[in-house]
């Protein structure tokens, strides 16, 4: 008996759920790890680092749970990468202060591997078998942390803005 069109759709679909739901699943076990990780790799205590949601207000100290994840703040499971956001709080050495510094991972699964994305770098690929694997994803995070704070120095540091335009204020 030959399958209607409707049939097989039926079954382009649930072939795609399935597909779906297991990007999501990996995707989230390996943000957990990532995330898990990261304070051993940083030489920090663990609460320095959460997960949280990688667009929008936050507060750094909250235990997200799923939510710092973009699946979330879907009704439906879809085939896209998952986004979430890996904090880290660094306490001041000179006063009772911290500060926290956010950076957004995307993770998917593509055929045996994960492609990692963070912020602007390129992309990185792991195995799905990635206990043990995830050190270049942990340098690269770190390497972005630091990235924001050299490049505000650098620009700082320019004597080019020193003398180049400026606004000043009609007396």
């Amino acid at each position: 008996m030959t399958k209607t069109r409707f049939k097989k759709l039926q079954e382009a679909i649930k072939i795609y759920g399935a597909a779906a739901f297991e990007n999501l699943m990996r995707c989230k076990g390996l943000g957990e790890a990532i995330v898990s990780g990261f304070s051993t790799y940083m030489g920090c205590d663990k609460d320095c680092v959460k997960a949280v949601p990688p667009e929008g207000a936050f507060d750094p100290r909250k235990d997200y749970g799923d939510d710092a994840f973009s699946y979330s703040q879907r009704e439906v499971i879809v085939l896209e990468p998952i986004r979430f956001a890996l904090a880290l709080t660094i306490d001041n050495s000179e006063d009772s202060g911290a500060l926290w510094l956010r950076t957004a991972i995307g993770v998917e699964v593509t055929g045996d591997n994960f492609d990692i994305f963070i912020a602007e770098q390129p992309v990185i690929r792991v195995s799905l078998d990635y206990k043990g694997n995830l050190e270049p994803v942990f340098e690269a995070i770190y390497e972005e942390f630091m990235r924001t704070f050299k490049v505000e120095v650098l620009e700082f540091n320019d004597k080019r803005f020193a003398t180049g335009i400026g606004f000043l204020p009609k007396t």
